[in-house]
């Protein structure tokens, strides 16, 4: 008779070690485990290809992109595409040079972006261009910055307060369509400020913001920045985009260039 001690012993090395598995149930199990494992394995080769031709397509996909947009910056200058022609040719108030007429409005971020490229670019535009500003007024809420330029404009202020109105606009944030934030700012850049505010609220400077509103709509200006060419030609920076609709300013410095040739060759009637 075995003791309590040895039978409580040799039970519980039985219950630990349980049944023991058939050999023909643990080989099945082996061979199952490494079917899945070479299903894995299957799985992650496919992905690892299917990544690496997704790789490849999308760096030709970027070649492609870069070639054809390399080709329209090199391309020629197409009506309809690059410029349009005015279908009412208008007016140019000096005869004897081509006339280059920017449409802008202060407020206008697209603007403030063109006035660094457009400053080097009047640097070394042809002698025979004469560049003029011209505000577009597209609603009443444009009129206050319309008068502001042109009070600038008749105190012979422009090529010192120009790029500083844009400046306190776009990277200030001041508010210079109020005309009470306006005399002050223009009272701290050193000008008399009843002297301003007096030409800011003239008749004359009241009508050309008037007159400003029936040119923009005479010429058909559809947004703005905007340039015309001699009253003929009509071309603006968001026709010169980048694959990441950017706009591409050398490209669209080409295209005035191009277009002012065009005029140019226009008068002369070749």
């Amino acid at each position: 008779m075995a003791s309590r001690a040895h039978r409580s012993l040799h039970q519980r090395r039985a219950a630990q070690s349980g049944p023991r598995e058939p050999e023909a149930q643990r080989r099945g199990n082996d061979v199952d485990q490494g079917s899945r494992g070479s299903r894995y394995r299957n799985r992650l080769a496919f992905h690892g290809e299917t990544m690496t031709a997704f790789r490849k397509i999308t760096a030709l996909a970027s070649v492609l992109a870069l070639f054809l947009f390399s080709a329209q910056a090199g391309a020629q200058v197409v009506a309809g595409r690059d410029y349009r022609v005015l279908a009412s040719p208008q007016p140019t108030t000096n005869g004897a040079r081509i006339e280059v007429l920017e449409f802008f409005w202060y407020g206008c971020p697209h603007c403030n972006n063109l006035q660094a490229p457009l400053s080097a670019w009047l640097k070394r535009k042809p002698a025979d261009v004469e560049f003029k500003r011209m505000p577009a007024v597209f609603q009443d809420s444009w009129i206050p910055l319309t008068r502001a330029y042109f009070t600038i404009e008749a105190l012979g202020l422009v090529d010192r307060l120009h790029h500083d109105v844009f400046a306190a606009i776009h990277e200030k944030k001041l508010r210079l369509q109020d005309p009470a934030v306006l005399f002050d700012w223009v009272a701290k850049q050193g000008i008399d400020r009843e002297k301003f505010a007096q030409t800011y609220n003239s008749f004359a400077v009241q009508t050309r913001a008037q007159r400003a509103r029936d040119i923009t709509s005479r010429y058909d200006i559809p947004g703005t920045p905007a340039v015309v060419v001699d009253g003929r030609y009509l071309t603006a920076p968001s026709l010169t985009l980048n694959p990441d609709n950017s706009i591409n300013y050398d490209r669209f410095f080409k295209v005035l260039d191009e277009v002012i040739a065009l005029a140019r060759k226009t008068r002369s009637g070749k």
